[in-house]
């Protein structure tokens, strides 16, 4: 007896499956980000109309980068509802028995769900790599302006390798005017030192073509041989130092305003200079790709729990199936949380919860084929 698939891939209930999956996924987007936009709004719009918040602002540099941004990031949850609520319809009209009854598999009925669940992984990881970092600079400077009144204008006593061998010191940098106060740069030469130079403060004056040149005003500069000193100063020269502004200090959030090439090169630049707090960076870099591969442990997991036909019906494996989807979001969340205060590495943080629910999801496939 041939199967209602008949054998080969995307045929009639494979295309079925996948419009449905698709369907119910962005649906259910729709109907819980919807509920998101309005909860928000009321919690905020004291906040809104003490800030003198213009329309335009909260509509397109708020809540347009607003939606987005929370649907990917709960995009497992999405899954998991699409998956359990039209695969546990299909076993309460019994179309799910009719399938197995031509002697379709459920190895040949997990085809069109991972196929649909492929779909929404690249799509997620780009958007979250990609798309929506662009749209959080916009996001997160609303919120500093009009939500939050809380922006971080400034940094204290920063140190950092800004070349093999070369360090810079800053007492205070203000964002407000790009300058850095109490600036000094050594060069070393093994445990020698080759050169100081100090200047009173150091203004930013890079531009596309040349992102690293500065103006040093009231500088001095020594130059350190065996045999002699030399020293010049002067009160103001424009001068090369390979770092920019955006290094100097970190703020809330800033790694979300980063596309994931962006985020390499800032992690790869930072760990050279020595900067230490950038566990949060790491674990933003790792978690884009492993969010998008709980795509498909969430489809098995789905699937599994409600390909059988229950007797509590939809209602129960619908109540199942977030109650597992908000237990990996926290435990995701938590395990971060201990990557970042922690001793844990951001690699293993992240994908911790996938391999936990991987082991659950082969678990429930193995008592859904029995």
């Amino acid at each position: 007896m041939k199967t209602l698939f008949r054998g080969k891939p995307f045929g009639r209930l494979d295309r079925y499956i996948i419009v449905k999956f698709l369907g119910h996924y962005f649906f259910s987007i729709a109907l819980i980000i919807s509920i998101a936009v309005v909860f928000d709004y009321n919690e905020h719009i004291d906040k809104f109309v003490a800030n003198n918040a213009p329309w335009k602002a909260i509509i397109f540099d708020y809540y347009l980068n607003f939606i987005p941004y929370f649907s990917n990031l709960f995009s497992p949850l999405f899954v998991f509802i699409a998956v359990i609520f039209f695969t546990s319809k299909l076993a309460e009209n019994s179309e799910i028995i009719a399938m197995f009854s031509t002697g379709t598999s459920i190895h040949r009925l997990m085809f069109p769900y991972m196929f649909s669940a492929l779909l929404i992984a690249i799509l997620t990881y780009g958007l979250g790599a990609y798309v929506i970092p662009n749209g959080n600079v916009t996001r997160l400077e609303f919120e500093n302006v009009y939500k939050k009144k809380r922006k971080v204008e400034n940094a204290r006593n920063i140190q950092m390798e800004v070349e093999t061998d070369v360090i810079a010191y800053i007492e205070r940098f203000e964002s407000s005017n790009n300058t850095a106060y109490r600036f000094s740069l050594d060069s070393f030469e093994g445990n020698s030192m080759k050169s100081h130079f100090t200047a009173r403060s150091l203004v930013y004056a890079g531009d596309k073509d040349n992102p690293y040149k500065w103006k040093a005003k009231n500088w001095q500069h020594r130059i350190i041989t065996d045999s002699i000193e030399v020293i010049t100063s002067g009160l103001q020269m424009d001068t090369i130092v390979q770092v920019e502004p955006y290094d100097l200090f970190i703020t809330k959030n800033q790694q979300e305003t980063l596309t994931s090439p962006e985020l390499k090169r800032y992690i790869d630049k930072q760990r050279r200079r020595g900067i230490a707090n950038i566990k949060e960076f790491e674990i933003e870099y790792h978690k884009r790709i492993a969010t998008s591969f709980a795509a498909f442990i969430l489809t098995l997991i789905g699937l599994s729990l409600s390909v059988k036909k229950v007797k509590g019906g939809m209602g129960m494996n619908l109540g199942i199936g977030i109650a597992l989807s908000f237990g990996y979001i926290v435990f995701q969340t938590i395990s971060s949380t201990f990557a970042v205060n922690g001793s844990m590495s951001p690699i293993i943080a992240v994908w911790i919860p996938n391999m936990t629910f991987l082991v659950i999801g082969a678990y429930l496939y193995w008592k859904a084929s029995k």
